[in-house]
């Protein structure tokens, strides 16, 4: 009897093991559909931008599907807004990892809302693809020199986008006075002004006036008094649209004539709209020329489908999905940690150039960017500029 009770006992005890491993394989999702996510700015001053980023990814996922999905399975996409607030990018982070269960994320669009994510990220062990977060700390640990292992990004850097304005200022247009005003409670544009500074009076140019606000000021008369004084040749704004349009407006009643001058923040149909005179003649730093018929296809495929302008952001979510999908094929499975050590094995021709991710920094490697000069209502491409 002692022996049948035995018997009985091993083969419960192998049927359970069975069954565990049953569920644990179920547990790594081979079946239903890839999750992934998308968190950025859909109401506040950056919705033009995150608006046009979870556009484009809808459209990708939407063909995506048409054509049989990723690894034969549909893609699913869930979308948060963020407010503009790192807060809430913090909370939409770990929500839309524990509750919608994606297996990676694209966005958001801002340096200091990816920076707050990242404890998040290495804790759940999700990866993040960023558009257009381009301050250093998004990806690297310069206090502990290590990369931040779940976090990456398809754009340029804030030193290689100032190092690029900086030298352009010096080199190609000949100035060598130079003032910035910047937002000293940002991230993205203490980065900027950094290394703009660094790099124009390393090349021998000097900063005549170095001026700051805080976000949400739209007084800008006392800086721009102090600025005038000066009389530098180029007025570096290393912030967005909107403090450039009232910037630039202000600036021109009070008298500063000199050239402005900024970087990746500044492209939006809105600029126009709203200091579209007083920015004739200047000059920044982008990613791509969105003019560049290459882009056409692409270009009219989605504003056909929204009926509205596809911006930067719009271009570099699109290559952010192709980089993801890359890496979800490269690792065979929607598992997180097999998609992120993928990231850094893969090579994407995407619309701002062939993507390649630095397994040391996590950052493309080799992008150049673009200079573009505003003319009339167009952001003019004058050359593509490398820092040296």
């Amino acid at each position: 009897m002692t022996k049948k009770i035995l018997i009985l006992v091993l083969a419960m005890f192998m049927l359970f093991t069975i069954c565990g491993c049953t569920n644990k394989a179920a547990d790594t999702k081979t079946e239903g559909p890839i999750k992934i996510g998308w968190i950025g700015s859909l109401t506040g001053d950056s919705a033009v931008w995150g608006t046009n980023e979870s556009n484009m990814l809808k459209m990708l996922v939407e063909k995506t599907n048409a054509n049989g999905g990723i690894l034969g399975r549909q893609v699913e996409l869930t979308c948060y807004d963020t407010k503009g607030d790192a807060n809430e990018a913090v909370n939409a982070t770990r929500r839309i990892i524990s509750q919608d269960k994606v297996c990676a994320i694209i966005g958001p669009n801002a340096s200091s809302h990816c920076i707050a994510i990242q404890g998040i990220l290495r804790e759940l062990k999700v990866p993040d693809i960023s558009t257009v977060a381009t301050n250093p700390k998004v990806t690297f640990d310069d206090v502990a020199n290590t990369v931040h292992p779940y976090n990456f990004r398809v754009c340029f850097t804030d030193p290689y986008q100032g190092a690029i304005a900086g030298g352009y200022a010096y080199d190609e247009l000949k100035f060598t006075r130079a003032a910035i005003l910047y937002d000293i409670a940002d991230d993205y544009s203490q980065g900027l002004t950094q290394y703009f500074e660094e790099t124009f009076t390393a090349r021998g140019g000097t900063i005549v006036a170095k001026e700051a606000f805080k976000k949400d000021d739209v007084d800008f008369r006392a800086q721009l008094t102090k600025i005038k004084n000066t009389d530098p040749e180029v007025l570096f704004l290393p912030i967005y649209y909107k403090e450039v349009a009232l910037i630039a407006k202000q600036a021109r009643e009070l008298g500063v004539s000199c050239v402005l001058m900024g970087g990746d923040g500044w492209p939006s149909d809105t600029l126009f709209e709203m200091a579209k005179e007083e920015l004739q003649g200047s000059y920044l730093v982008n990613h791509l020329d969105t003019n560049d018929p290459a882009f056409l296809p692409l270009k009219k495929e989605f504003e056909g489908k929204y009926n509205t302008t596809l911006e930067m952001n719009g271009y570099m979510a699109h290559d952010a999905y192709l980089v993801l999908v890359a890496a979800i094929e490269k690792a065979g499975s929607d598992d997180t940690q097999a998609i992120t050590d993928a990231l850094t094995q893969i090579s994407v021709q995407g619309v701002t150039g062939t993507i390649t991710l630095s397994a040391e920094n996590h950052n493309p490697i080799g992008k150049e960017g673009s200079i573009q000069k505003i003319e009339g209502n167009q952001y003019v491409f004058i050359q593509k500029y490398g820092a040296k």
